[in-house]
């Protein structure tokens, strides 16, 4: 479900998460189009925390690999490289009023972003809004293999350290799939959510100041 926003309407942040913690989230239709639609999914899709899954493959390539991972270092060369044309897309949701609101949302601690670096490259990464015991997971890009992956693995290593109880992915992709995304009813995901808004968790439980290893990102899965 979605209707449309009036594009002379200003959205505050507060507004935003108002709407979060209501089960709706914004989208444009396109980078050059102003307006904004409110979207309420039939079903919503989510990565259970305790059920997610890592191939042999890709663990190793996390334990491995010569990329760097760092959060909230730098938002909007991260939406930037979301808003990037992809294989599966030719153009982007990502719009000025988009980039607007999550930057707000970043200055204030609610929107948080996983980097990937080769050297001082950017290669990947992902944002989302953090509330509650919630992470709403909205975009994320590669210019490398596996840098995308390496980014989701590290922040699921972080929510369920910091004690996250719902990871929303919007909708549920054949990628997401392989890590154990499901598509839940509408219904089901309000109460998950509305359980999810009661406490706080700690986005920052493993250290932010510092680059994550492979190794400590792996950690979080032995239970």
């Amino acid at each position: 479900m979605a209707n449309r926003e009036n594009r002379f309407v200003e959205i505050t942040p507060e507004v935003l998460l108002k709407a979060y913690a209501c089960g709706i989230f914004p989208m444009a239709e396109s980078a050059d189009d102003p307006a904004l639609y409110w979207i309420e999914p039939e079903q919503r899709g989510i990565i259970p925390l305790r059920g997610f899954h890592i191939s042999s493959r890709l663990a190793r390539t996390v334990r491995t690999t010569r990329l760097i991972v760092r959060v909230d270092t730098d938002f909007d060369a991260v939406i930037e490289g979301c808003a990037e044309p992809a294989p599966d897309r030719d153009k982007t949701w990502i719009n000025a009023r988009i980039r607007k609101i999550y930057r707000a949302l970043y200055d204030i601690g609610h929107c948080h972003t996983v980097e990937v670096y080769d050297g001082d490259n950017l290669v990947g990464g992902l944002y989302g809004v953090s509330l509650g015991r919630a992470f709403f997971g909205e975009s994320m890009f590669h210019r490398v293999r596996d840098a995308s992956k390496i980014a989701l693995v590290h922040l699921i290593a972080r929510l369920r350290a910091g004690g996250f109880r719902l990871c929303d992915t919007q909708y549920v992709t054949g990628h997401l799939k392989t890590f154990g995304a499901v598509d839940v009813p509408k219904e089901r995901y309000h109460r998950l959510l509305e359980e999810a808004l009661i406490g706080d968790a700690d986005f920052a439980a493993l250290s932010v100041k510092h680059p994550m290893t492979g190794e400590e990102a792996l950690a979080q899965f032995k239970d």
